[in-house]
């Protein structure tokens, strides 16, 4: 079948592994439901392969010592087959694996809403959603979810904590939380409600500069930026910020109807490349530029957030600045099995408006610019007490965000010296909490919120944005 006039669509995969989010995209072929059950293989050695398939599968089924699931065997063969390509974007989901993934696209989802990550093998978490049942329900960020309707959470995989704390809208999840600095088990009940994933955050930041930030480019998502674009442009701005730092992707048509509105002189967004070298060309509409652009990204920053960023470079002539995005180049096809099981694999790769390809590679930065130490430092557990003479990660991890609030501990190689233990306690003295010179409970709760400020109050790279910005206003 014939594929390149069909619509393409970049989506997006999460993979957590070891409790850490890496982020893939790819570009997805719709193909209109096309089915590849009905593969006729030809004769000669392929056939001869496929018998050599069929031989070593009906031997396991009749001669194993033990009973065998057909599906396993089959969902493992396809698996190994894909894992062959040694192509981390190609791969085979199950049934309860693409519903993540589908959902992960939607511009809502059914649940309690909260984002969480894996600490220390605890499910805890990062932020409630603004107006969400978890909000509501008084659950803040450090708070654990040790389990969801008497199923214990603790060492589960985030994928599978994910899918037992989702659940359809008016169903309860009954869950028992501990909190740090609280000796007690909280029993909170949520009743789940329908949660809307908002991707895109204008702002005002005065002197006639806009600042738009889009989080991923989900269903919604051109229609919300440009809303968010209209309500600036009636208050006057002379310049616009475009801010996909940490961005991993999304759909692709939301990418193009956005790029539509930025790049000017009907520049080119990006080129697929197949492999007889043909290529399709992506064009954008609009005509004339409006006013100067910057757009922000960092290592985070891939797939359509890199097709964003190297259209508004090379086609709009707009500077970066930031750090080196993540560099995800290729093409992928996807295609739903009737069991609600779905495979993908690499088709074909994107070029930027000048011909670059930049897998593996990333879009440099017309300006370099890095964010403080703290910015990118990791979750301390509030359970875990950090204390004098105690070595290792956490407690450089705790040294660097003292040094980060303005305080000396002395040194930061994650040994906890009795002058980080002093600068401990002149935290916990201007903060009013208990000077014990131990990191733990409240003080570890308050240690993270005060970064947490801080980082939105000294971001470096919004200020070299804005200064960048200011020049170019005429």
């Amino acid at each position: 079948m014939h594929l390149r006039k069909r619509t393409l669509a970049l989506l997006l995969v999460v993979s957590l592994l070891t409790g850490a989010a890496s982020t893939y995209g790819f570009l997805q072929w719709r193909t209109g439901g096309m089915s590849v059950a009905g593969v006729a293989f030809g004769s000669g050695q392929q056939a001869a392969n496929f018998a050599k398939f069929n031989e070593v599968y009906q031997t396991i089924r009749g001669n194993y010592y033990q009973e065998v699931d057909d599906q396993k065997l089959l969902d493992g063969a396809i698996s190994g087959m894909i894992a062959a390509l040694g192509d981390p974007y190609s791969t085979y989901m199950d049934k309860e694996t693409a519903d993540q993934f589908h959902m992960s696209l939607s511009s809502s989802f059914e649940g309690i809403g909260a984002t969480i990550e894996s600490i220390d093998g605890r499910v805890t978490i990062a932020s409630p959603i603004k107006g969400s049942p978890a909000e509501k329900a008084g659950l803040r960020a450090g708070d654990q979810i040790r389990k969801v309707n008497g199923q214990t959470l603790d060492g589960m995989d985030i994928n599978q904590a994910v899918l037992l704390i989702r659940g359809k809208k008016g169903t309860k999840a009954e869950l028992e939380i501990t909190r740090p600095g609280s000796p007690d088990v909280l029993h909170v009940t949520i009743v789940r409600d329908e949660i809307p994933l908002e991707t895109v955050y204008g702002e005002n930041l005065g002197n006639g500069i806009g600042k738009i930030q889009i989080t991923s480019f989900s269903e919604q998502t051109a229609k919300r930026f440009e809303e968010e674009l209209k309500k600036l442009e009636a208050q006057g701005i002379k310049g616009l910020i475009i801010d996909v730092r940490d961005n991993p992707g999304g759909l692709l048509d939301q990418v193009n109807e956005i790029a539509n509105l930025l790049v000017p002189n009907k520049g080119v967004i990006l080129q697929v490349e197949y492999r007889d070298g043909h290529k399709d060309v992506i064009k954008s509409t609009l005509q004339t530029a409006k006013y100067p652009i910057v757009c922000l990204i960092n290592g985070g920053s891939a797939s359509a957030s890199e097709i964003l960023a190297a259209a508004l470079k090379e086609s709009g002539g707009y500077p970066l600045v930031g750090e080196k995005t993540f560099g995800k180049g290729t093409v992928q096809t996807s295609h739903d099995f009737k069991d609600g099981s779905n495979f993908k694999y690499t088709m074909a790769k994107w070029l930027t408006p000048k011909g670059n390809w930049i897998h593996k590679k990333g879009v440099e930065p017309d300006y370099q610019v890095s964010q403080p130490v703290y910015f990118n430092l990791p979750a301390l557990n509030p359970d875990t007490p950090l204390k004098r003479d105690m070595t290792g990660a956490a407690v450089k991890t705790l040294q660097q965000m003292l040094i980060g609030v303005g305080l000396v501990p002395g040194r930061d190689d994650g040994y906890f010296s009795t002058q980080t233990e002093e600068a401990v306690k002149t935290f916990q003295r201007m903060n009013g909490l208990p000077v014990t010179g131990v990191v733990e409970g409240q003080t570890t709760v308050k240690l993270m919120d005060v970064i947490r400020e801080k980082k939105k109050t000294n971001d470096t790279q919004l200020e070299k944005a804005i200064s960048v910005l200011q020049s170019m206003i005429k």
